[in-house]
């Protein structure tokens, strides 16, 4: 069963709590945006593996088939 918009963006909040996180998508296929001072100094794909780390037994469970990312920092945002 596919996971919801509001489900996932609790999970984000949770492990990037200073972060704007906006999920959109349905049916196991995400677009995720997150905008955090957690991404400071982090490469594209150390930015990834932080996400993906929240949302791996999700995708492993089958809950969540596709993620689209947009990481960035606030800095990058102009926040």
């Amino acid at each position: 069963m596919a996971m919801t918009i509001a489900e996932i963006s609790e999970l984000l909040t949770t492990a990037f709590p200073d972060a704007i996180v906006k999920v959109g998508g349905a049916e196991g296929k995400y677009q995720v945006s997150i905008v955090s001072a957690a991404f400071a100094g982090l490469n594209r794909v150390k930015r990834q593996q932080a996400v993906y780390k929240v949302l791996n037994p999700h995708i492993q469970s089958g809950a969540i088939h596709a993620v689209n990312m947009q990481l960035q920092t606030r800095e990058e945002a102009g926040q």
